[in-house]
């Protein structure tokens, strides 16, 4: 099984947020990427069309299972490409809201039948080593489709 080898055991990563008023705040971050408009959920009375924690957390499962999936497929299949839906399930649960599952759905199209095993296994070590999944409560499954180009 590959391992992610790096000199650091600790990585630091910061945000900031500054309210706009309302339920609506403007997420930055210092290393130079765009700001997001945040609220809350038009279901819990925000603003429909910004971002909001709730798809901010999904989204975050959905880029770690692919971007770790890319890292161990690199230089061990043909790839051809990669898409993928994530859905979270956020209900009551023991008197609190949380989320209880995320399912990830990769769409993997490889070059050759012989990568469709590899893949799988490579998505098995992805779900496995995603430290976003892992720092989480929530159940993560990741629901595959691989195709071979035809």
């Amino acid at each position: 099984m590959a391992k992610v080898r790096v000199k650091s055991k600790q990585f630091i990563y910061e945000t900031r947020l500054k309210w706009k008023g309302g339920r609506e705040g403007l997420l930055t971050s210092g290393d130079n990427k765009p700001p997001i408009e945040v609220s809350v959920p038009p279901e819990f009375k925000g603003r429909s069309g910004l971002w909001t924690p709730e798809a901010l957390l999904v989204a975050s499962v959905n880029i770690c299972v692919m971007t770790t999936f890319l890292y161990y497929a690199e230089k061990k299949i043909e790839l051809l490409s990669y898409e993928s839906s994530a859905r979270g399930i956020l209900e009551r649960v023991e008197d609190k809201f949380m989320f209880s599952t995320i399912e990830v759905k990769p769409q993997i199209l490889v070059a050759s039948k012989d990568d469709v095993e590899k893949a799988q296994g490579l998505l098995e070590l992805s779900e496995k080593n995603c430290f976003i999944s892992n720092s989480l409560k929530s159940r993560v499954i990741l629901k595959t489709e691989i195709r071979v180009d035809s």
